[in-house]
């Protein structure tokens, strides 16, 4: 009976601590390790080490208390859509894609990332190609592959 109950104290943490969708993650933090908060201020900053909080099974780090907790007062609110991914590809092959933290747009109060390397910049083709329109399809694309491990 103690081992039943060990298994299933054990299931409930993992299922607890499971993510709820896919995020990008690297360096052992949503966003590379910037400050989520920092983005609605108009500049991404990189967070600390030290001062972290963890949210839907994923850690994110800030570059003060201040921006901790306001993340902890509402953290849907600065959660990059589409795990952080970024939101052209999502948008236009259904794929996720490693971002530039530092190439990023809010749009009606929601963060969106993208890649930017190698002489392509994906926040300029988001603006040219219609970000609206794209928005549209990201979201509808997300749906299908928001869960599955990239």
């Amino acid at each position: 009976m103690k081992k039943i109950l060990g298994v299933l104290f054990f299931l409930i943490a993992f299922v607890s601590n499971a993510q709820s969708i896919d995020y990008y993650t690297k360096k052992g933090f949503a966003v590379e390790g910037y400050d989520v908060v920092s983005y609605f201020d108009g500049t991404p900053k990189k967070g600390s080490k030290s001062i972290t909080s963890e949210h839907d099974g994923v850690k994110f780090s800030f570059s003060s208390k201040a921006n901790l907790e306001r993340f902890k007062a509402d953290p849907e609110k600065y959660i990059p859509e589409y795990g952080g991914y970024c939101a052209y590809a999502v948008a236009v092959k259904g794929k996720k894609v490693k971002i530039d933290p530092e190439t990023y747009e809010i749009r009606d109060d929601k963060l969106y990332l993208f890649y930017n390397a190698w002489g392509t910049n994906t926040l300029e083709l988001w603006t040219k190609e219609g970000a609206e329109k794209l928005k549209t399809d990201a979201d509808k694309k997300w749906e299908k592959i928001k869960k599955r491990k990239s």
